[in-house]
Parts: C-alpha cells; structure tokens; sequence
C-alpha cells in the first residue's frame, strides 16, 4: 500500500508563506502525516461539502480532499480557526 501524494493549492501555498516560520513548519510536518494516513484521529469531514476534510494545527485548520484512487491529497486551505471556514 503505497502513501498518498500531496498537492496544494495556489491559494493554500500562498496562504502558508504570509505565516511565521515556526508556525509553517508545525503545520507542514502535520500535512506531511497526512501521507501516510489521509484520515487520521481527529480528522473531521466537513459537513455540507462533499469531499472536504479538515486537521486543527493549533489555531490553524488544514482543509483538504481525498483522491483514494488517484492516492492524492489535495490541501486546499490553511488558515487560521477564525477564518478556515469562509467562502469554501
């Protein structure tokens, strides 16, 4: 069983870079568990949208979708809890 591939979005990516360094570097080390385990504990399935998951990163949320055909994770935001779910 091979791991999942990870692709992020334009927006996600841009997202990341206006973070600090230390805050990047927790939030990349817990989408990168997300290879190996696309649904880990704690991983919520957002309700009223079909495919979309979310991990909390402190005050952060990973919101991403699960190809398990294809095995890719596509991360399509990362912002902090007061705005993760906004205009998704």
């Amino acid at each position: 069983m091979a791991d999942y591939s990870i692709t992020f979005a334009r927006s996600a990516r841009k997202e990341l870079e206006r973070l600090p360094t230390a805050v990047v570097e927790r939030i990349v080390e817990r989408i990168e568990g997300l290879m190996g385990n696309p649904r880990p504990p704690g991983a919520v399935k957002l309700q009223g949208n079909k495919d979309l998951w979310r991990i909390r990163i402190g005050d952060y949320r990973a919101i991403y979708t699960v190809d398990d055909s294809a095995r890719v994770i596509d991360i399509s935001a990362v912002r902090h809890r007061r705005d993760a779910y906004r205009s998704l």
